[in-house]
């Protein structure tokens, strides 16, 4: 047995390889596909200021069946930006030293990573694997405890190829599963693996610039970020920033970070998405991601919906009929604003605090985080000190977990900053 462990990761290594050949001869779409072009900005971004009905102005798109995406202006790579010292894809050493080893969110995640795991499915957009493995790297950064780092890089080996055939393959399935493998890998200390580092470094290149042609449409990470601003857009900026993170593609990151501020609503950073019907939209003629303070439709105040999921449900209608889609397309965009702000973007507080200002609106409706959102109130508590209810153990979600226990000492420590759920 021992000779046969000897051979076995060496083998593994061989297995993506091999696979992308295979997929090669069936789809040649490896390469990123043109994006809509990002626009210069002439100053650092440190606080952020709505500007509803600014920007680029572009009818929203109202037949779904032959969109056509907002004209921006040029990008510029060089332009300045207020970035602070990068610490971490997700926590630091010396955050986890601080956290407790006893307690129902530590319990949780430490039956979590004793959990046996299934074979990694990313073709499967409702896979596990992902937030299960960061619960092992997550114990093994805390107890440094080899057993469960040699978990972890055992769980990197066999995902290396569970994307599947990308011609079948959906993006979000991507996008939801592959931050965890990332986090996971970060916190594993995984590049000081000499064969498998590397081999999972050129893994992730060639997911983000294979195209998928899945359920949902064709679409590389990048691409579906830059167009999509529903719950597929917001995850593929997730899954896109994590790996810009790791690979150090501080350019990426920039180009990803802009996208971002402007779902948020900024459109003069960008406004290159496809929207569908406005009837949610407070300004329909400037579609954003979040509605911008103040907003009213009908006199019902919709400041910090998101049009794009509440029209999933239908068209605007009071009380909102409810759909699950709001709090599943912060899921993408809380990552998005956490990974952002670790490597030095003020992302939570970008378009006055609108993050804050669409779990709010969430809660002014009634519609609490349940199932597996339950993780989110804790990281959005965290960033804003806010007091919204957050449950312990917290189930984790599709792409994110055990923030309960990452995440709930911080929120306490930066209660009273201002924020609350009551705004």
């Amino acid at each position: 047995m021992a000779e046969m462990a000897r051979f076995a990761r060496p083998l593994a290594l061989l297995f993506p390889l091999l696979w992308a050949v295979a997929c090669a001869e069936q789809a040649p779409e490896v390469v990123r596909p043109p994006t809509p072009p990002l626009p210069t900005t002439t100053a650092p971004r440190a606080t952020a200021t709505p500007l509803p009905g600014s920007g680029a102005a572009a009818p929203v798109v109202a037949d779904e069946s032959a969109p056509s995406p907002s004209p921006t202006p040029a990008y510029d790579p060089d332009s300045p930006r207020a970035v602070a010292p990068y610490r971490g894809i997700w926590l630091a050493q010396q955050e986890l030293e601080q956290l407790p080893m006893s307690g129902a969110a530590w319990e949780n995640l430490l039956a979590a990573a004793d959990q046996p795991l299934p074979g990694p499915d990313i073709a499967d957009q409702d896979d596990m694997s992902d937030v299960y493995l960061l619960a092992r790297a997550l114990v093994y950064a805390r107890t440094g405890n080899p057993r469960y780092r040699e978990a972890v890089l055992d769980g990197i080996e066999a995902v290396m190829g569970a994307e599947g055939n990308p011609r079948k393959t959906g993006i979000l399935a991507v996008a939801r599963n592959l931050p965890g493998y990332v986090i996971a890998a970060d916190l594993a200390n995984l590049s000081a693996e000499s064969g498998l580092g590397p081999a999972f470094r050129r893994w992730l290149e060639t997911m983000r610039t294979t195209t998928f042609h899945g359920s949902g449409g064709s679409y590389t990470l990048s691409g579906c970020h830059e167009t999509r601003p529903n719950n597929f857009g917001t995850h593929c900026g997730a899954a896109r920033i994590a790996i810009d993170l790791y690979l150090g593609d501080e350019e990426d990151l920039e180009r990803a970070a802009t996208v971002f501020e402007g779902w948020l609503g900024n459109r003069d950073a960008y406004a290159g998405f496809i929207y569908g019907r406005a009837t949610w939209q407070a300004n329909p003629g400037t579609p954003v991601g979040i509605n911008p303070p103040g907003a009213e439709i009908a006199g019902y105040d919709v400041g910090g919906a998101l049009p794009e999921e509440m029209r999933r449900a239908g068209d605007f209608r009071w009380p909102p009929k409810r759909t699950q889609y709001a709090w599943e397309a912060l899921q993408g965009a809380v990552v998005q604003a956490e990974l952002l702000s670790r490597a030095g973007y003020p992302a939570w507080q970008w378009e006055e605090q609108a993050l804050l200002r669409a779990v709010q609106f969430l809660h002014a409706i009634e519609w609490e985080a349940q199932g597996d959102d339950q993780w989110q109130p804790w990281l959005i508590n965290a960033a804003y000190g806010a007091d919204f209810p957050a449950h312990s153990p917290a189930r984790p979600g599709k792409n994110m977990g055990w923030t309960d226990w990452t995440h709930g000492q911080t929120s306490r420590e930066q209660a009273g900053n201002g924020a609350n759920a009551d705004g």
